[in-house]
């Protein structure tokens, strides 16, 4: 921030020193174009006076208040002298001193040049004003990014007044109580994983020894008769049941873990949804030269979660992005018994049908994934958020053409 503020400090002086030889080469060409303008102004009067008394009339008659520049007239005496300067002309033989006025040019450089002052001082002002109101509170800021950057997360940060970053800094702090948040659920989140991981490593142990010890005896042939090996594979069976129900304990709280979103329900209107997205994607889609198709659509009120639908929608497109052919998405939407469904589609689709059943499934990727880079999580945190919001998310693939469906509720 000090390098920045030390070149604004230098183009300042650039832009003053300028001004100043601006300042110097308009008074000197000012001067010139003055000179010239009141020399042809009183040429001018002096001729229109010499075409008064060619034709006759007596100079004394001529009533100079109709006149500019020129002052007076009088025949030319050599030893005569006067504090204006002069110009002698010949009329009829007789030789006429026409004393004239330039006008006054300091008063206009004066005004001129105050001009360029008050320029000059506003130049500083503004300079001033941009270095108190947005260079100093920003570089107040740059100490923030970086403690954020460290990952300290418990100082608050402090609300400026400048108007300009207001808003910026109480969106950094509620950034900030955000991560600090999620930082202390998943601490939080570790904590209760590592005691269910311990209880039922511990809960395991009593069905796996003694399905283990069913297992040595059966090896051995210490069941001697038929009923003695049923009871004891029946026991073997009984403790698998209970072995299997623990890792489904675990893999169900590892899915939570997942998808434990917050999802705040509220009013929201269609056009703003579109907006968002249309400011997320117009300008990504013209440089990866995807034809984004977008319906026109009815404006409605719809009930969810903004941000959600938002995160929604943006996974449904970046898949199109991803797997399709990358030659047009459109996103379209229709009424169905209550609800606004908004529709997702892309060309070259290379999903098989019969994996659209799994695609929703977690840590699941189709076949046609390849080489790309992925979870396997984003449809299924999407169906999640949609249930959440008392919503639903679909595919379907017709003619090589993959959809994905967004069910909302409306209002």
């Amino acid at each position: 921030m000090d390098i920045v503020l030390s070149k604004l400090k230098k183009a300042l002086l650039v832009f003053v020193i300028l001004e100043i030889l601006i300042l110097i080469g308009s008074n000197i060409y000012a001067g010139k174009i003055y000179q010239d303008m009141t020399t042809k102004e009183y040429r001018v009067e002096i001729g229109r006076i010499k075409s008064k008394i060619e034709n006759g009339t007596d100079f004394h008659d001529i009533d100079l208040g109709d006149y500019e520049r020129v002052v007076a007239i009088n025949i030319f005496d050599p030893d005569e002298n006067s504090t204006n300067e002069y110009t002698v002309e010949k009329i009829n033989d007789t030789l006429y001193r026409f004393e004239y006025v330039k006008g006054n040019l300091s008063r206009l450089l004066v005004i001129m040049n105050c001009g360029f002052v008050t320029f000059i001082l506003l130049t500083f002002g503004i300079f001033i004003y941009i270095e108190r109101k947005i260079v100093n509170p920003f570089s107040r800021m740059n100490s923030v990014t970086k403690e954020l950057s460290k990952g300290n997360l418990t100082v608050p940060i402090k609300q400026e007044k400048s108007k300009y970053f207001k808003d910026f800094i109480w969106g950094l702090d509620m950034l900030r109580d955000k991560l600090e948040s999620d930082k202390n659920r998943e601490l939080e989140l570790l904590k209760e994983k590592k005691l269910m991981v311990l209880s039922l490593s511990h809960d395991i142990k009593t069905p796996l020894s003694a399905s283990d010890l069913y297992v040595k005896a059966l090896k051995k042939g210490l069941y001697a008769t038929e009923e003695e090996k049923d009871i004891a594979l029946s026991g073997i069976e009984k403790n698998l049941s209970e072995i299997k129900n623990y890792v489904n304990e675990i893999a169900n709280a590892s899915r939570e873990d997942i998808v434990s979103l917050e999802v705040n329900n509220g009013e929201l209107y269609l056009d703003n949804l579109i907006s968002e997205i249309k400011k997320y994607y117009q300008e990504k889609c013209s440089n990866l030269h995807i034809d984004l198709r977008i319906e026109n659509m009815e404006n409605c009120l719809l009930r969810g979660d903004f941000d959600r639908i938002v995160e929604v929608l943006q996974n449904a497109i970046e898949n199109a992005i991803k797997y399709g052919d990358g030659e047009w998405i459109k996103i379209s939407s229709y009424e169905e018994e209550g609800c606004k469904i908004l529709e997702v589609s892309n060309s070259g689709c290379e999903l098989k049908e019969e994996e659209l059943t799994n695609i929703f499934d977690s840590f699941y990727r189709g076949s046609n994934v390849k080489n790309k880079e992925g979870s396997g999580l984003g449809l299924y945190i999407s169906k999640e958020l949609m249930h959440k919001m008392d919503g639903d998310v679909f595919a379907n693939i017709k003619d090589g053409i993959f959809t994905v469906s967004l069910v909302i509720q409306k209002m």
